[in-house]
């Protein structure tokens, strides 16, 4: 079987290459090979490299100050990436096609811990409002054409992700990325004290990006009926305890300071993972030894000079 990853170089595109099960031949393209962007070097790509599979793991991705002040290019950039992955996939008959989404795709406001159903049911986080807007517009396409044409066109739903590979960029990254490399220089650097936004009361949920791939490659060959399933832990932590956990994985012995005027976020938001256990997957890597691992891997990286976002 081949199975194209888009955006393979990525957090998640890493993952799914190193954890590709037996007999599963990975298809790639750089960037400077196949703009995403453009439709027609989609599909010519597309139909040369004739894949049976294809999971659309590439995404402009940001952290909540990026997201919050480009706006227009995370939504347009994001609906042309992957308007272009799902339509050409499914004009060429590719039968199998999994489009990864964001927690952050559901309403502010949702009851927690949110389900699926809770997609579309009331007004976005503004921070990130046009990058959620995007991958909402990608769940619906795959499973519009999974409605009309039977394919097995479908959606996970990760929550948030750390892992080997990650982008480390101090103005884009993500929380878990941002915080490993803030407390890093800080250790070296032997600064007093880090400062990280807002008030730390947040409750986020963080999964390590194997446990991710693992669900990708479980559910990828079945039937999963054009549907949305959550992939997570179940469990969230403040960010005040998440980064204090992170300061004692990297031994950071200085003082930690939050900044309120900084934006939260919203208050809460952990993803109801039922439908994923009931169909057999559950994460099994504990917030822990992920970091542990992931700090591991970072500061091997960081001393080769490949740390990306650097």
């Amino acid at each position: 079987m081949k199975v194209f990853v888009a955006g393979h170089t990525g957090l998640v595109g890493s993952s799914l290459i190193k954890g590709a099960p037996n007999g599963v031949k990975v298809v790639t393209a750089t960037r400077s090979e196949v703009d995403l962007s453009n439709t027609n070097a989609v599909a010519t790509f597309l139909a040369r490299s004739r894949p049976d599979a294809v999971i659309v793991a590439a995404a402009k991705v940001g952290g909540i100050g990026a997201n919050s002040e480009f706006q227009s290019r995370f939504l347009l950039e994001n609906l042309q990436i992957q308007n272009n992955i799902i339509e050409q996939s499914a004009l060429l008959g590719i039968s199998n096609l999994l489009f990864l989404g964001s927690s952050c795709v559901y309403p502010k406001d949702s009851p927690q811990p949110i389900s699926e159903n809770a997609l579309l049911t009331g007004p976005l986080e503004p921070t990130n409002e046009g990058y959620a807007i995007a991958k909402i517009a990608g769940i619906r396409l795959a499973k519009a054409i999974h409605d009309e044409t039977g394919k097995n066109y479908f959606s996970l739903m990760p929550t948030n992700l750390y892992g080997p590979y990650d982008n480390y960029d101090k103005s884009s990254s993500h929380v878990p990325a941002a915080l490993i490399r803030r407390f890093h220089e800080a250790k070296i650097e032997k600064k007093p004290t880090v400062t990280i936004w807002g008030s730390g009361k947040p409750r986020r949920e963080f999964m390590h990006v194997n446990d991710l791939a693992a669900a990708c490659w479980m559910f990828l060959w079945e039937n999963m009926g054009g549907q949305l399933i959550n992939i997570g832990t179940g469990v969230d932590i403040s960010i005040r305890d998440f980064s204090l956990l992170i300061a004692q994985i990297v031994d950071f012995k200085g003082e930690i300071e939050f900044d309120p005027n900084k934006p939260d976020g919203v208050s809460r938001k952990l993803l109801n993972v039922t439908l994923a256990k009931s169909l057999g997957w559950s994460a099994r890597i504990s917030l822990e030894d992920g970091l542990a691992r992931t700090y591991s891997w970072f500061v091997n990286a960081w001393e080769r000079g490949e740390i990306r976002g650097l």
